[in-house]
């Protein structure tokens, strides 16, 4: 048992390699390329359709100029949902929980959205800064308050990320540690809170897709916003 809950958020080591690097590389093997076959495997076809009616939802409200980001919306998304999931695993690294990490996604993408409005429309992106019929006064406040909403966005989608993972990774060691303190005392209590751990993994399970998804649609949102 760890000493502290909050170790198996450090990233670990082997032969002073850190194991972070496998663990993100890993979710892409486990996907399989397509094929230059007629017909493709049920996995492959499941995959091929869920992949295009994801990015058909996405980029539905986006103007065409945007739909050359579903490439890397869609990798996003799988790698993100691939990498939380397996994070639940026993003995397994979430990557996820890294507030670095989660912010070395968010603030690259949403730089990228900022960047690409105030080259094509630069006009309507400031607009965002000050709401339309403003009273004078207000305007030097409006404009600070509204500056400093748009550099939190990458704050919040990383630590928005970070944070749901860690509360239910932390949750789930902290029931599993009651079960294993229960069981020689009161067996009865362990196994209803065991029946509580099996409903909490599945509750997990259901925020890490959520979560990746939220993720990608939050920055499909900016993009909407400058294209």
């Amino acid at each position: 048992m760890a000493l502290n809950f909050f170790d198996q958020f450090q990233t670990p080591t082997y032969m002073g390699m850190p194991l972070i690097v496998l663990a993100v590389a890993l979710p892409w093997v486990l996907f399989p390329s397509p094929t230059s076959r007629w017909m493709d495997n049920r996995y492959l076809t499941g995959q091929t359709w869920a992949i295009g009616r994801f990015v058909h939802q996405l980029l539905l409200p986006i103007n065409p100029g945007g739909h050359k980001w579903a490439t890397l919306l869609a990798s996003l998304l799988i790698f993100l949902l691939a990498i939380n999931i397996l994070g639940l695993l026993p003995y397994t690294f979430t990557p996820t929980t890294q507030l670095s990490m989660n912010l070395g996604f968010a603030v690259p993408l949403w730089l990228a959205t900022v960047i690409m409005g105030l080259q094509n429309q630069p006009t309507h992106a400031l607009g965002h800064l000050l709401p339309e019929g403003t009273p004078t006064p207000l305007i030097p406040v409006l404009i600070i308050i509204e500056t400093i909403s748009l550099f939190i966005r990458p704050l919040a989608l990383g630590v928005r990320l970070t944070a749901n993972l860690t509360a239910g990774h932390l949750l789930i060691q902290l029931i599993a540690t009651a079960v294993l303190v229960l069981v020689p005392m009161m067996p009865t209590v362990a196994v209803l809170t065991s029946v509580v751990l099996v409903l909490l993994t599945i509750l997990e399970v259901a925020v890490a897709m959520i979560q990746a998804y939220v993720f990608v649609l939050l920055l499909s949102l900016y993009l909407q916003e400058n294209v």
